[in-house]
C-alpha cells in the first residue's frame, strides 16, 4: 500500500504531502482544482511515461517520493520500500528504488504490479473484448491459472516446432545456386583449413621470423656490452671494488654503494633474459616463407568472408548447417512432422482443458457480478460471460476461445457487447462490480478511483460508496470523487484546492480535512455551501457511514 507520498513542483502542486489510510482515502475538490496531478504522480512512481508539461511553471524540476508496504513482502522488508522519480526541464529523467538507481521499465515491475489505477482509460479497456479474457482467468484463480500455463507452454513450444519444420522445407527448396553456393563455401575454406587461433598467433610471430636476423644481431650485441669483457657489469664492479676500498676512511659513501649495488640487479636481469633469448633466436628463411604464404591464405578467407576469422568460422558453419539440412531434409522434415504432430496433440488437449474449466467458472463469475450490479443499483440487468470456440487457425497464445462480456439492461433485452450498449455510468460501475468479484484474488494492494461516479447519483450513489467501503477491508481503496455519499465513507479525506492570485502562479493546495472542515467540505459536495441544513445534512450523512 502507499504509506506516505511526497509531491514536488507537479502541475500546479509546488509542495504536498500525503498520508493515505490502510483502507478507503478519498480526494474532493472542484473540477479543475488539480486532482489530476496526484494520479500523474502515481503514475510517475508506477513508471509511466514522464512529459516535461506536468512540471510546475517556473520550476526547473519535478519530483516525486513515495513509502510504500507490500503484502508480499512479508517479514522480509519491516521499513518497507522508497521509490523516487524526477523530471527535469531538459527532459533529464531519473529514478530509485530502495537508494538504487532504477530504470522505468523496474518501478513499472517493482511498483506497477501493486496498483491498479482505475481510471478512464481502465473503463476503456473494459469495452475491448480482449480485456475480458484476463479478467475471467484472474477470477478463476489456480484452478484456471495451471490450465492457462500448461497451454501457453505448450503454445510456445507449438510454435518453435513449426518454425523448425518451415526451416527445413525452406532449405529443401534452396535453388540450386544456392546450395552450390553453400558446397563452394565448404570447399574454399577447407582447402585452407583455417584453425582457431591462428591467425592471431601468425601476426604475433611473422614480424619475428621475418626480422630473426637483425634481432639475433642487435641482442648479441647488446648482451656482449653488458656482460661480456670490459662490459658494463664488469666496469661497474670495478667502480664497487674501488669505491669499496676507500669506504672505510669516509662512511659517507655507504650511500652511493647502496647504489651502485642495486644497480647491479637489474642488469644482471636483464643480461640473463638476452642470453635465453638469444637462444631463442634461430633465423630459418623456409620457416618465415611458410609461415608468410600461410598468413596469406588466411587473410585471402578473410577478404572473402570476413572481414574477421570469426566471420570465416560462422560463414563456414552456416554453409556447412544449409547443405546438411538439405541432404539430411527429407529424414529432418519427418522428424519436425513427427515432434509437431506430437505437441499439437498436447495443445489440443490443454486448450480443451482450459475451454472446459473456463466454461464452468464463467457462469459463476457473470452471477456473481450480477449480484454486485444489483447493489449498485442496476437491479435487472445482467452481466453475461460469451465464450465462442475458435477454429484452430485462430488459436494464439491468449487461448483457444473467444471471451466477451456482454450486457443485458433488463429482461427479454437482447444482450449485446458492452461497447454498444452500456453508458459511461454504466461502464463505471460495472467495471466497480467486476472489481469487487475480484477482491479476494487480485493480488494489488492498492486500487485507485477516478471517475468511478460518473453519472451517478441519488441512491446510486449510496450503493457505490458501501461497495468502495467493502473493498477498502481487504485492500487500500483511493477515490477522486465528486459524491459526498462516497467522501463520507473513507477514513481519510483530502481536499484539493486551487488558490489564484492577482500576483503570483495559481497554486493547488491538498489539505486533510477532519472534524468541522470535513463537515464544511461535505456540506459543499451536497449543496454548494455551507448553511445550517446543509451542514445537518452533512453531519446525519457522517453518522450513517460510521456505522455503515
Amino acid at each position: 500500500m502507499i504509506d506516505e507520498l511526497f509531491v514536488h513542483n507537479l502541475a500546479l502542486i509546488e509542495e504536498a504531502m500525503l498520508e493515505p489510510a490502510p483502507g478507503l482515502t478519498v480526494f474532493t475538490g472542484e473540477t479543475g482544482a488539480g486532482k489530476s496531478a496526484l494520479l500523474n504522480a502515481i503514475k510517475l512512481l508506477m513508471g509511466e511515461r514522464a512529459s516535461i508539461d506536468l512540471i510546475r511553471d517556473g520550476a526547473n524540476e519535478l519530483s516525486v517520493e513515495g513509502h510504500f508496504y507490500f503484502d508480499d513482502d512479508g517479514d522480509e522488508y519491516p521499513d518497507g520500500h522508497i521509490a523516487k522519480r524526477s523530471l527535469s526541464r531538459e527532459g533529464r529523467s531519473r529514478a530509485s528504488y530502495d537508494g538504487h538507481l532504477a530504470s522505468v521499465n523496474e518501478l513499472s515491475q517493482l511498483i506497477g504490479e501493486h496498483i491498479d489505477l482505475c481510471g478512464q482509460h481502465e473503463h476503456q479497456k473494459l469495452l475491448k473484448s480482449v480485456y475480458h479474457a484476463e479478467l475471467l482467468d484472474a477470477w478463476g484463480r489456480e484452478d484456471i491459472a495451471q490450465k492457462r500455463l500448461a497451454y501457453q507452454t505448450l503454445w510456445n513450444e507449438f510454435k518453435k516446432a513449426e518454425e523448425e519444420l518451415a526451416y527445413v522445407r525452406e532449405a529443401r527448396s534452396q535453388d540450386a545456386a544456392k546450395i552450390e553456393n553453400a558446397r563452394f563455401i565448404i570447399s574454399r575454406i577447407e582447402e585452407v583449413n583455417p584453425k582457431h587461433g591462428e591467425y592471431e598467433e601468425l601476426e604475433q610471430s611473422l614480424p619475428r621470423l621475418e626480422h630473426a636476423e637483425a634481432l639475433l644481431q642487435a641482442v648479441t650485441s647488446a648482451h656482449n656490452e653488458i656482460s661480456g669483457d670490459n662490459g658494463i657489469l664488469d666496469s661497474l664492479n670495478e667502480v664497487l671494488n674501488s669505491l669499496e676500498f676507500v669506504s672505510r676512511y669516509d662512511a659517507e659513501l655507504e650511500t652511493c654503494l647502496d647504489s651502485l649495488r642495486e644497480a647491479l640487479f637489474p642488469l644482471e636481469d636483464v643480461s640473463t633474459f638476452l642470453r635465453r633469448y638469444e637462444n631463442t633466436l634461430d633465423f630459418d628463411q623456409n620457416a618465415f616463407e611458410e609461415a608468410d604464404v600461410r598468413m596469406g591464405k588466411l587473410v585471402g578467407l578473410t577478404r572473402m568472408f570476413g572481414p574477421r576469422m570469426e566471420d570465416v568460422f560462422e560463414t563456414y558453419e552456416s554453409a556447412k548447417a544449409l547443405i546438411e539440412t538439405f541432404d539430411s531434409s527429407d529424414e529432418r522434415e519427418k522428424a519436425c512432422e513427427e515432434k509437431l504432430n506430437k505437441i499439437q496433440k498436447q495443445l489440443r488437449e490443454a486448450a480443451r482443458e482450459w475451454s472446459q474449466v473456463r466454461s464452468a467458472i464463467a457462469p459463476q463469475f457473470a452471477r456473481q457480478v450480477t449480484e454486485f450490479m444489483s447493489e449498485l443499483e442496476m437491479k435487472g440487468s445482467e452481466l453475461i460471460v460469451d465464450l465462442v470456440d475458435l477454429e484452430e487457425s485462430r488459436w494464439s497464445l491468449q487461448g483457444p476461445q473467444h471471451v466477451e462480456f456482454l450486457y443485458r439492461p433488463g429482461p427479454g433485452i437482447h444482450a449485446r457487447p458492452l461497447a454498444k450498449i452500456a453508458s459511461g455510468g454504466e461502464s463505471s460501475r460495472i467495471m466497480l462490480a467486476i472489481k469487487a468479484a475480484l477482491r479476494d484474488v487480485d493480488m494489488v494492494d492498492t486500487l485507485i478511483f477516478d471517475e468511478i461516479d460518473a453519472g451517478v447519483g441519488g441512491a446510486t450513489a449510496r450503493s457505490v460508496a458501501a461497495i468502495l467501503k467493502r473493498l477498502s477491508q481487504k485492500r487500500q481503496v483511493l477515490v477522486v470523487t465528486h459524491l459526498a455519499q462516497i467522501a463520507v465513507c473513507a477514513q481519510r479525506h483530502y481536499v484539493v484546492q486551487k488558490n489564484v492570485t492577482d500576483t503570483s502562479t495559481p497554486q493547488t493546495e491538498i489539505k486533510e480535512v477532519t472534524s468541522e472542515e470535513r463537515v464544511c467540505e461535505i456540506a459543499r459536495m451536497l449543496s454548494g455551501n455551507t448553511d445550517k441544513p446543509a451542514l445537518d445534512h452533512a453531519r446525519t450523512l457522517l453518522e450513517e457511514a460510521s456505522s455503515m
